[in-house]
C-alpha cells in the first residue's frame, strides 16, 4: 500500500555515517589526538574518540551541554575521581572541571551535546563545538590527499 505522503529524507547527508577503523586521526598536541566519528550539525552534538598519552592534561573547562564519556583503555583523573577502562560517566550541562589528566595512555569515546568553554586564570582561552569538530573531521579527510599530491 502506498503511503499518503512523501517521507523521503530532506537531507541525505545526515542519515548514515560510517567511520572505518583505519580512518585518520588528527594530532591535536604531541600528547593527544582525536578521531571525529560523527557531527550532528542539526543538534550541535558530536561523537569522537580521544587518545591521550600518560601525563596529558586538558585545561579547565565548563560544559555548556551534557556529555557522555566511556573509557576504552587507560585511566583519567576527572575532578576528584579516577575513571578506569570500562567506566562510563555522564556530565550535566554547567559542570566545571579543573584539568582532566591521563594517568596512563588512555583512549575514550566522547559524545557531547553542545559547546565546551576552556579557560585559565585570566578568562576564556578557546571553545569546542560541533563546528570545531567538523573542521577537524574535514582536516583528517584532506590530509591523505595532500600527501598524495606531493
Amino acid at each position: 500500500m502506498p503511503l499518503p505522503q512523501d517521507i523521503r529524507p530532506a537531507f541525505q547527508d545526515i542519515q548514515d555515517t560510517l567511520v572505518r577503523s583505519d580512518s585518520p586521526w588528527v594530532q591535536q598536541t604531541p600528547m593527544s589526538r582525536v578521531k571525529v566519528l560523527w557531527v550532528g550539525r542539526e543538534t550541535g552534538t558530536w561523537a569522537s574518540l580521544h587518545e591521550w598519552k600518560k601525563g596529558y592534561a586538558a585545561p579547565p573547562h565548563k560544559h555548556l551541554a551534557g556529555a557522555h564519556a566511556y573509557i576504552l583503555s587507560g585511566k583519567l583523573q576527572v575532578r576528584d575521581g579516577v575513571l578506569n577502562a570500562g567506566d562510563y560517566v555522564y556530565e550535566t550541562s554547567g559542570v566545571l572541571h579543573d584539568e582532566t589528566k591521563a594517568l596512563e595512555d588512555t583512549t575514550y569515546l566522547f559524545i557531547c551535546t553542545g559547546p565546551i568553554l576552556f579557560f585559565d586564570d585570566t578568562g576564556f582561552t578557546r571553545y569546542s563545538n560541533w563546528e570545531v569538530m567538523e573542521k577537524l573531521r574535514l582536516q583528517a579527510l584532506e590530509a591523505p590527499q595532500a600527501v598524495a599530491a606531493e
